[in-house]
């Protein structure tokens, strides 16, 4: 009875056994599926939606202290990404490179119009306000080959501070600088690279600090006084014979220009901007709003308030005022 039993036994175990193989085997038969790389990185799964190219360096760098597993093909290309992209070395050599880059186009810049005059190629205001024009340009249009890096601004405002401090040591004549005197101010005193000369480089500074390039503000004060202010001037002293009713230091063909260019100039920038990431606009609304920001800076640089309050001044600060109201 009992081998009766046992062997009952023994074939419903084998029975079951038997029975059993099939799903244990189509489990083991399932391919593996691999966890993608985004589910290892929930946070970093969240924000791939306003990702950005410039955003990938410094927010691979606010994940590196995450713990993958090591044995995951998704570590092995995280880790390779984390190491290129977040290495505090090479962003500091990139705004190294880029403060020497900008540094080094700025007084090329200067030379070349230097070397115009001396030939004769030009006349030395022509010259002075060109230089006005261009190189604040050069230095905003420079912005992008900076690092995202929070610092990055900082070192963008190393070029305009050694410039500052030049016209610092000369105007108090601690140093002397013949060709920068000749080639920044009208009458060739070194006194007058304390006023608008001065003004200009710590406007850039404040630009590239207080705003830089994540905002339209500082773009367009640097527009409006580079582009604006700046052929004002040149067209002003050529064609402006018809003078303001209220000042007639000023033109109507000055202040047209320095409207036309000014806006002109300040959506330029903005499109280039925005084409590389940094910001979004509703262009239905923007060039209406550019148009009364460049308006208004029109107005101020038109006023007779020139002997207390420099152009290079009134102009970016009175557009900075205005454009924080219209863009916030």
């Amino acid at each position: 009875m009992e081998s009766i039993m046992s062997h009952r036994a023994s074939t419903l175990s084998f029975t079951l056994t038997t029975t059993s193989l099939p799903s244990k085997m189509s489990v083991l038969q399932q391919p593996t599926t691999r966890t993608p790389f985004l589910n290892f990185c929930p946070n970093l799964q969240n924000q791939t939606r306003a990702l950005t190219t410039k955003d990938l360096p410094s927010l691979l760098f606010h994940h590196n202290h995450h713990h993958y597993p090591s044995n995951s093909s998704s570590f092995k290309v995280y880790s390779s990404l984390n190491l290129f992209s977040s290495d505090q070395s090479n962003i500091i050599l990139q705004d190294v490179g880029a403060t020497g880059l900008v540094m080094a186009g700025a007084y090329s810049l200067v030379l070349v119009f230097d070397n115009l005059t001396k030939n004769q190629v030009i006349q030395q205001n022509l010259s002075r306000k060109l230089v006005h024009v261009l190189s604040g340009l050069l230095f905003l249009s420079c912005w992008p080959i900076f690092s995202n890096s929070a610092e990055a601004r900082y070192f963008a405002a190393v070029v305009p501070f050694v410039n500052c401090a030049r016209l610092i040591l000369n105007g108090l004549s601690l140093t002397t600088d013949a060709g920068l005197v000749k080639s920044v101010t009208r009458e060739g005193n070194p006194r007058e690279l304390l006023k608008g000369p001065l003004c200009y480089v710590l406007v850039l500074i404040l630009s590239a600090v207080a705003f830089w390039r994540d905002s339209p503000v500082g773009i367009m004060s640097l527009a409006m006084m580079c582009g604006g202010d700046g052929v004002a001037d040149i067209i002003g002293r050529r064609y402006g014979k018809q003078k303001l009713p209220y000042n007639q230091q000023k033109s109507w063909a000055g202040s047209i220009s320095m409207f036309t260019f000014g806006f002109l100039v300040s959506i330029g920038m903005l499109k280039y901007f925005t084409a590389l990431g940094y910001f979004e606009l509703d262009w239905s609304s923007t060039t209406g709003r550019v148009a009364l920001v460049s308006l208004v800076a029109t107005i101020v640089e038109s006023l007779p308030t020139t002997e207390v309050l420099d152009d290079n001044l009134s102009v970016p600060l009175s557009t900075m005022l205005v454009a924080v109201l219209m863009f916030g």
